[in-house]
Order: structure tokens, then C-alpha cells, then sequence
């Protein structure tokens, strides 16, 4: 792209965001079929968080209203210097004991989702202290019975998936709605 500005695909639909503070995520969507797939699992699991599945960059965080169109700002700098790249999931693993969560395991990707995270927490406006050291996962079940941690846990075991990474997404709660896709950022051209 010329200027070496990244391409961004604006998702909101106009919506401007309303009050004083706004709660954002970012995340890497898992495509069809195999988003699809892992986000069923998760809902039968009985899992009240079932989100689509994704690879998270930035979990849950707060930010000034004011301040969002900085870190749009800084997300697309983010995208423009990091270039697309293969995502292979596969297997299954677990935070257990510390957390109740069962995960699908990223087995090739892991630095650029490291290198991705660590940029895009670079600005003050992002900057958070991290309850866990980050590491890429993609959730498919939390806080649900042992029992079901067990089964999706080992139905998920051999779970393979490989593709190309070449956005990741801004995602807004606005405390009323579910997560909504707020806009797309390619990576590097």
C-alpha cells in the first residue's frame, strides 16, 4: 500500500461509541469451517462465555472514549509493521489448576502472536498489568464442570488447523451487547 499505510476494514457500522469509557478487545478470528467448530464445542460444553473462537492479542481492557481513535491510530502502525503469517492449531491443553480453562494449542504461530501482543500493549492508552504471561490459545471451555473440561479436553485432542493470519480485529463491548467486531487490520502489504 502506498505510504506504507496498513489497509483497515472499518466493521462498526457508524456506531459511535457513548459515555466516558469503552471496553475493547483484540483478536485473531478463526476462520470457517474451523471457527464454527470450536465455538459449538464450546457451547456444548455448557461454556456461558461462548464467544466465537479466536486467538486472543488483547484480553478485556478499558479505555477513554476520546482516546480510541489513538488507538486505532496506533493499531494500524501495529498491522503495517508485522506481516502476514501461518497459524497451525493443534491438540488440546489446559490452565488447570490455576484457571478452569481447556484450550486448543497454537503450534506454529506462537512467536508472531508473542510479537503482535507486545506491540500493540506499546502505548500508554493499551498498557494494563497482565494477571497471566501472555500465551496465544484458543479458549474452548471455562468455568464449566470438571466433567465437561474432561470431554472437550479429549474430543479436541487431535484437533488440527492450519492458515493464514492476515488481520486481526478490534472488538468493542459497549457493557449493553455482546462483543461486536469494531474494525479489521491487515497486516503489512
Amino acid at each position: 500500500m502506498a505510504g506504507g499505510a496498513a489497509r483497515s476494514v472499518d466493521r462498526s457500522g457508524g456506531v459511535v461509541p457513548t459515555g466516558d469509557t469503552i471496553q475493547i478487545g483484540i483478536a485473531v478470528d478463526i476462520p470457517e469451517p474451523w471457527g464454527a467448530q470450536l465455538t459449538r464445542r464450546r457451547v456444548e460444553a455448557g461454556d456461558p462465555l461462548a464467544v466465537p473462537a479466536h486467538v486472543t492479542l488483547l484480553g478485556p481492557t478499558e479505555i477513554r472514549t476520546v482516546d480510541l481513535p489513538a488507538v486505532e491510530r496506533h493499531l494500524a502502525a501495529v498491522a503495517a509493521a508485522h506481516l502476514p503469517f501461518a497459524l497451525h492449531l493443534r491438540g488440546t491443553g489446559t490452565f488447570r489448576p490455576v484457571t478452569q480453562v481447556v484450550f486448543v494449542a497454537v503450534a506454529t504461530g506462537i512467536s508472531e502472536c508473542e510479537l503482535l501482543a507486545a506491540a500493540i500493549v506499546a502505548t500508554p492508552h493499551l498498557h494494563r498489568e497482565a494477571r497471566f504471561p501472555y500465551h496465544p490459545h484458543v479458549t474452548v471451555a471455562q468455568d464449566v464442570a470438571p466433567e465437561a473440561l474432561d470431554k472437550v479436553y479429549e474430543d479436541l485432542a487431535d484437533f488440527s488447523a492450519m492458515f493464514e493470519v492476515d488481520a486481526f480485529t478490534l472488538f468493542s463491548h459497549s457493557g449493553q451487547a455482546r462483543w461486536q467486531p469494531r474494525r479489521d487490520f491487515r497486516l503489512g502489504d
